[in-house]
């Protein structure tokens, strides 16, 4: 059936890596009926982890968009993976949606990737439900995680079940919305009436439901304190409103694997989250501008392209979300974010691998183009009229980095071609080649995102890679000032050669870069020879006198010079100036320079110490300290030469429990202590 945009709901299933996410988005369509049996992760027959990476590695490596019907609704389920290498999947997929469900892992509660996300989604401003998975397990003390939960998530968590059973043979539940019983066989669920030994404790949660609803809105809260109670659908209504506005974040509970609790989700979803017509990302600003969206198919278009996939045999699709408008194929439209055209050719819905094509799409819709020419991941597509470009996505900056090189002799051009294809599906990674290293160097998130891109790169391109360990972009300065000079004669029959140069150097403050200045007088070099001068002494910068690094803020002045009337021209005062530059740069207290990054690691208290010495010895200096819930954020800087792949060092230490963010801050002074070893391994050949 067609549905309105009205009965569309979209959400993403988020959370931290193994929480059960991609078990549960194969229950939700088993129960809506689009599977016949349950697949299985370690079968490798899921529906939303169908790549041939993700069954090798049973784990999500991307956002997979997933569809059912559930009564009289659309569901659009974006499965973003929880590996914290895959973060910015995630972000994507909230970008795309208008609500998220985190997942939470009963035995192990709140880890550091369900907060992240709920971070993430909070950023985005989406309604949340959580949903407690794997209660089956052993030794579960429900009413503790509770608590858990509203400590660090905030005391709007209210739950809309009680679970019955906990533990192994979990099958029922006490819908505290409806006061019925749920008991689950096979899967399929059946009402009944709640036990007499339990009805006590679920009219107690029940009324508690009621209270916080509410507390929400004052007319509900005049017509509680007078009658005592709310009727169903004044609490419904209430509760939807709640959830909206992010007053309330229902808590629902389940076991994905033996399907117990997914029909109370797909219904929670339904009536409690919003609808395309009331998302979050209908507003926004451009600029100056507040923009407001319609969700109306009669509005003029306004897309986002939240993800690009590129299959072998198939191309790149591009998955995009309509906040407004409506797409048919032959539509004209533009890419404000490029200012081109595309033509639209097939649309597909779809649900994992499978691809269903239908004949339009319209605001709410999250569907998929073939064979767009220039649009990728973070354009927005529109009507030919007013463009509006919406807000992009801020991906985290990468915390791996590698030099990479072809293998096969004369593959340097297909590696770049197809690191430039990926980065279009990937805006997560970088790929650059590094002129002050002279190396191509491959940034990513981690080290399994690195891998499972040298894995695509082979299968797609053709292109195998070496790697090794990137060198680290010193810098090179003076601290002194001094003063030099050069004379370049060349004399081997016929006209000679002659240039001498007279320079002055002096530091500049860091970040100024280089300053070339003039005060020769006098004529005693020609006015024509001066840009000369200049162009010797800037080609000397690219590798300096110390170590072949780049040379950074100094001031040299020419102010002295000879010249020859015959035998004087412009290479000869680019040699000479050169090598005066050689000789007032070594005199001047030449130091090196090393890149400074800033990093804020997140860890569970009970590794601050671990985590705390190792920064030591990576001459890391600890700047501050937050507490965020369970966990402690140091805030900290240290040397790109001492953190490289600190990612992977960081998970050892921690358990995995651990993650970081870090980004560039500055370049600073290599210590003297040091500085011997760091000259002898920046002066190395690269291998």
């Amino acid at each position: 059936m067609a549905y309105t945009t009205a009965q569309i709901r979209n959400v993403t299933l988020t959370g931290h890596s193994g929480a059960g996410k991609t078990a549960l988005a194969e229950a939700m369509l088993y129960t809506a009926g689009q599977l016949k049996r349950l697949g299985r992760i370690a079968d490798g027959t899921t529906a939303s982890d169908y790549t041939k990476e993700e069954t090798e590695r049973k784990i999500s490596l991307t956002a997979t968009a997933l569809s059912c019907p559930w009564s009289g609704h659309q569901l659009n389920i974006l499965d973003a993976p929880g590996y914290a290498d895959f973060f910015a999947e995630a972000q994507s997929a909230m970008r795309a949606v208008d609500a998220a469900v985190v997942v939470v892992d009963a035995p192990l509660g709140i880890q550091i990737g369900t907060e992240r996300v709920w971070g993430q989604a909070a950023q985005a401003r989406l309604p949340r439900l959580l949903f407690v998975n794997k209660l089956d397990h052993a030794n579960l003390d429900v009413d503790s995680l509770q608590e858990h939960l509203k400590e660090r998530l905030g005391r709007q968590v209210v739950p809309l079940q009680l679970p019955v059973n906990p533990g192994p043979g979990f099958n029922q539940l006490i819908d505290l919305v409806q006061m019925r019983l749920f008991s689950y066989k096979n899967g399929v669920s059946e009402q009944g009436a709640i036990p007499s030994q339990l009805e006590s404790r679920a009219r107690e949660l029940h009324q508690q439901l009621v209270e916080a609803v509410a507390e929400t809105d004052e007319t509900l809260m005049e017509k509680y304190f007078s009658e005592g109670e709310l009727a169903p659908e004044e609490l419904a209504v209430g509760l939807r409103r709640a959830v909206l506005q992010a007053q309330m974040f229902p808590l629902c509970f389940g076991d994905a694997y033996n399907n117990v609790g997914t029909d109370r989700l797909l219904d929670a979803l339904v009536q409690y989250c919003p609808s395309p017509e009331e998302a979050p990302g209908l507003h926004f600003t451009q600029g100056s501008e507040e923009v407001q969206l319609e969700a109306r198919a009669e509005a003029p278009l306004v897309a986002f392209v939240f993800k690009t996939v590129g299959e072998q045999h198939v191309g790149e699709m591009t998955l995009l979300r309509l906040f407004a408008g409506r797409l048919k194929p032959g539509d004209e439209v533009a890419n404000s974010s490029k200012n081109t055209t595309e033509r639209i050719g097939q649309i597909f819905q779809l649900n994992g691998h499978a691809r269903t094509e239908v004949p339009e799409a319209k605001a709410g819709d999250i569907v998929a183009l073939v064979k767009l020419k220039d649009t990728h991941t973070g354009n927005t597509l529109c009507g030919k009229g007013k463009l509006v470009v919406l807000p992009g996505i801020d991906f985290p900056e990468p915390l791996i980095r590698v030099a990479v090189s072809a293998k096969e002799k004369g593959g340097e051009d297909r590696l770049a071609l197809g690191m430039a294809r990926l980065h279009e599906e990937d805006p997560s990674f970088i790929f650059r080649y590094d002129g002050e290293v002279s190396q191509s160097v491959l940034l990513t998130q981690g080290d399994i995102h690195l891998s499972t891109l040298l894995q695509r790169l082979k299968a797609r391109f053709g292109v195998e890679v070496s790697l090794e360990a990137p060198k680290i972009p010193y810098r090179e300065t003076v601290k002194g000032r001094a003063e030099g000079h050069h004379r370049h004669k060349k004399q081997s029959g016929g006209r000679g050669q002659f240039g001498e140069v007279f320079l002055r150097i002096a530091p500049k403050g860091r970040g100024e870069g280089f300053e070339f200045i003039d005060e020769v007088v006098g004529g005693a070099i020609p006015r024509n020879f001066i840009p000369a001068i200049e162009k010797g002494l800037t080609e000397s910068l690219v590798e300096g006198p110390l170590a072949g690094c780049q040379v950074v803020d100094v001031a040299v002045a020419v102010y002295d010079g000879k010249y020859h009337e015959v035998d004087s021209d412009e290479v000869s005062f680019k040699i000479a100036s050169s090598q005066a530059f050689k000789d007032v740069f070594l005199k001047a207290k030449p130091i090196l320079l090393e890149p400074i990054y800033s990093l804020s690691i997140t860890v569970p208290e009970e590794f601050m110490g671990d985590v705390m010495g190792d920064l030591s010895a990576r001459r890391g200096r600890i700047s501050g300290m937050d507490t965020e819930g369970h966990y402690q954020i140091i805030h900290a800087e240290a040397p790109l030469a001492e953190i490289d792949r600190y990612a992977t060092a960081l998970r050892s230490l921690t358990q995995g429990r651990g993650m970081h963010a870090q980004k560039f801050e500055r370049y600073e002074e290599v210590p003297a202590a040091i500085l011997d070893h760091v000259l002898a391994e920046a002066k190395r050949p690269a291998a």
